[in-house]
């Protein structure tokens, strides 16, 4: 049986994070009410003229710096011509004869260890608006608060074998990109999209295989399903002796299958030519110097330095760098209180817990490292105990509260006073004669249950070293 191997290039939009689109100043917020976010330049009425966004030139540099591009000292813009409703203009002004960034690449972790996928250009381009299909009407209705919208699509070369390949190289974009600030790539938002070009050919065979683009891809659970469902169907065509036709193909999460949209159409389909009203981007050192210097500590970086600075497990470092939020946080609590890996514990378990509890996002985090420094200090001191650490925690989470005006609020110390503990400890020894009679009888984790009720007496502030000792003490007594 014949052995097919897969082959894979990426585009991914982003749309990127500026308060105003790329060529006009209305407002990129995502959410508002249909076509209220709009004006005569992105909605193509006559005789309105472009200006280029500067902070768009600016994020797409930074980008293309992060994923070790060239950068073009001068890029020009390009209409890209087609005819759908959701194009006012009829046209989209984009980037094919000379994009901002080319010739870089992105180190991807595999099962099967490392690997650089070259990314062959990023361009900048405008986004389309938006059509929304009323089955119940039977009509379509567009909204073009999207339309202008800023973005960068980043083409890969086709080095992606499989699905684990792509899902890791768009995780890795997802992050870089994050880290810069440029955007904040939601899929579910359509902030990141990707759009995947998949062929399939004999092992060994040097030519590439007729390809498709599967659109609508809008999670990596979905991207995961499409690609496994298009290699398949490519392979049964091959093995029936059927042709594969190059076209653009939709794909359904729903009944996991796609359909074909259009014949796929090449550059000249597009009647690309220059963008008459706009001029060349002209990148000079100065400006890129300043772009440069602006680069954060990107993830690699970080990591690399946590090896060193702080002496925490890899397996703590990567998920506490998996976002840039994160990051910050653990690195101005530790640098308050001086403790590390119990401020990585808080935000590896505890923080971690909660946001998957509330349905909140990685990068979400609503508290301040002054206050994650307080709770640990307070439970470090044992002024409270790790119960009530958890209640606080629970609190500041919510409300971002002051540990140490909760604490003393609520009343919530440790008791530490032996005599009280002592005078609680023989209370519930007397209370309970089983527990006692089992622990004496070799049932060592009865004590156990005893612990847990002097602690629930003392309404969990009590020092439950202190009490177990005391518990000890007095059961072996004669």
């Amino acid at each position: 049986m014949k052995q097919y191997e897969t082959v894979i290039g990426l585009e991914v939009h982003v749309e990127l994070a500026t308060k105003t689109k790329i060529f006009c100043s209305c407002s990129t917020a995502f959410g508002g009410a249909p076509n209220t976010h709009t004006c005569p330049v992105c909605t193509g009425m006559p005789g309105s003229l472009p200006v280029l966004n500067r902070q768009v030139v600016e994020y797409a540099v930074a980008v293309g710096l992060a994923l070790n591009c060239s950068i073009a000292r001068c890029c020009k813009f390009d209409r890209k011509n087609y005819f759908y409703p959701d194009n006012p203009q009829n046209y989209q002004i984009s980037q094919l004869y000379l994009p901002i960034c080319r010739d870089g690449g992105v180190e991807i972790e595999t099962s099967a260890g490392p690997k650089v996928i070259g990314i062959h250009e990023i361009h900048m381009e405008e986004d389309a608006g938006k059509l929304t299909h009323d089955e119940w009407e039977d009509c379509s209705l567009v909204d073009y608060n999207r339309s202008g919208v800023p973005l960068i699509e980043i083409v890969s070369e086709p080095d992606l074998r499989s699905a684990e390949e792509v899902i890791a190289c768009l995780e890795q974009l997802r992050t870089t990109i994050r880290y810069l600030g440029a955007s904040d790539c939601k899929l579910q938002e359509g902030s990141m999209r990707a759009d995947v070009n998949l062929s399939v050919r004999e092992v060994g065979a040097k030519a590439y295989g007729t390809r498709t683009e599967m659109k609508n891809l809008n999670s990596f659970k979905a991207i995961v399903r499409a690609i496994e469902a298009e290699r398949q169907r490519q392979i049964e065509l091959l093995e029936e002796g059927k042709a594969i036709v190059q076209q653009t193909r939709r794909w359904d999460d729903n009944k996991e299958q796609s359909y074909p949209m259009r014949s796929k159409e090449d550059a000249q389909d597009y009647r690309y030519f220059p963008e008459p009203d706009l001029a060349c981007v002209a990148v000079d050192d100065a400006w890129l110097e300043r772009i440069k210097n602006r680069q954060p500590e990107l993830r690699a970086q970080k990591l690399a330095r946590y090896r060193t600075e702080y002496e925490i497990p890899e397996y703590d470092a990567r998920l506490l760098t998996a976002t840039k939020e994160m990051a910050d946080v653990f690195e101005a609590a530790s640098a308050l209180c001086g403790k590390p890996k119990k401020v990585s514990n808080w935000l590896m378990v505890e923080t971690m817990r909660l946001q998957k509890e509330r349905g909140m996002e990685p990068e979400e985090i609503p508290f301040s490292p002054e206050n994650l420094a307080k709770l640990v200090e307070l439970t470090e001191a044992g002024t409270i105990n790790s119960t009530v650490a958890k209640q606080v925690f629970e609190e500041m989470f919510s409300h971002d509260v002051d540990p140490q005006q909760y604490v003393a609020q609520k009343g919530l110390r440790t008791v530490s006073d032996e005599g009280a503990l002592a005078e609680c400890a023989r209370q519930v020894i007397a209370q309970n004669p089983k527990s006692v009679e089992d622990y004496r009888g070799g049932k060592q984790k009865a004590i156990g249950f005893l612990v847990g009720q002097t602690m629930k007496a003392m309404k969990g502030k009590a020092d439950p070293g202190i009490v177990n000792r005391l518990l000890k003490e007095f059961l072996e007594e004669e």
